[in-house]
């Protein structure tokens, strides 16, 4: 009569309280679209060592060390002395270092001293960038396509290379066999 435990349905589950708040499931991280707000470095913090995390982050200060982060912004008054590995980048300030995302947009105040590997790069102008972009290669065929082709496909390129140096001397080539 006075015991605590639920009372038990015929399935043999207990029987969720309808008036208590907690017989609602709790949300779990992939439905909640709440908007999270961003981790901040302030103006006057240096870090020194790696960030990381499943967030945003945004650096007004210093960081010297590699971040690994969903969303990187970078203020004007920003600056990063490492690599940076992210879904997104958004640069106003300086970074010295590589720079790894599938987006990246360069505004007019950023300088970059470093290889940006990425699927899309925007760039504004004023924008200071020194080193190679590099677009993501996509894998050329599903893997059940790839292993048949994939023997004989080297061959073809070894044969195609004196073929090429030698057109590019003059001389007759010969024609290739499929």
């Amino acid at each position: 009569m006075f015991s605590k435990q639920p009372t038990k349905t015929a399935s043999g589950r207990p029987e969720p309280k309808l008036d208590s708040p907690a017989a609602t499931p709790p949300e779990s991280p992939a439905t909640r679209k709440s908007p999270k707000v961003a981790s901040l470095v302030a103006e006057n913090m240096t870090i020194e060592g790696g960030v990381s995390g499943e967030g945003e982050l945004h650096i007004d200060g210093v960081v010297r060390g590699d971040i690994r982060v969903s969303k990187l912004t970078i203020g004007d008054t920003g600056h990063v002395e490492g690599s940076i590995y992210a879904e997104a980048v958004e640069a106003r300030g300086r970074v010295i270092g590589a720079i790894t995302a599938k987006q990246v947009r360069l505004y007019g105040t950023s300088y970059v001293d470093g290889d940006i590997t990425h699927e899309q790069l925007a760039m504004e102008t004023g924008a200071f960038f020194q080193g190679r972009s590099l677009k993501f290669q996509r894998p050329a065929a599903p893997a059940g396509q790839a292993n048949a082709p994939s023997a004989p496909a080297p061959a073809a390129s070894q044969d195609e290379k004196p073929a090429q140096t030698a057109a590019a001397s003059g001389a007759p080539q010969p024609k290739p066999v499929f």
